[in-house]
Parts: structure tokens; C-alpha cells; sequence
């Protein structure tokens, strides 16, 4: 079974209205806009969508360290 994936440029009215917005100002191409508005269509759009939620991040390791150990001193061998 294949998965279809469902493209949706336009994720929320408000940003529909930003593009719009931005159409006028001439930022964007009309061939732009008209291009995302059809890929979206007719969906039922939230006014605004929610930022995710950071997950809880796992507290870093420290690195090992990098200092060498100290050099033995060769003039006292034992024998």
C-alpha cells in the first residue's frame, strides 16, 4: 500500500493573508501565489497554528578530557 503525501504550502489563514500581503507589495510573483493557493484549495485552515512544543533535552555528557597525562621523569629508574 502506497502513502500519499498531501501538500499544503498555506498552513494557516493568517499566513494565506501574509502572502496576499506580500503579493500587493509585488515581494512575491502572482504566479507564486496562485500556485500555493491552488496546491492548498478549498482546506479548512486554522486561523493560526501553534508553535511545537521543545522537547525536554537530555543533559549533555561531558567530554573526556583531553589533557596528557604528566610525563614520568626518566632520571630516577629503579634498578
Amino acid at each position: 500500500m502506497r502513502t500519499v503525501e498531501v501538500r499544503m504550502p498555506f498552513k494557516s489563514q493568517a499566513q494565506r493573508r501574509k502572502f496576499a500581503e506580500l503579493l500587493v507589495r509585488g515581494e512575491i510573483s502572482p504566479e507564486t501565489f496562485e500556485e500555493w493557493n491552488r496546491e492548498t484549495g478549498g482546506a479548512k485552515l486554522p486561523e493560526r497554528v501553534a508553535r511545537k512544543k521543545k522537547t525536554a533535552s537530555r543533559p549533555k555528557r561531558k567530554a573526556a578530557s583531553t589533557r596528557r597525562p604528566k610525563a614520568r621523569s626518566t632520571s630516577r629508574t629503579r634498578r
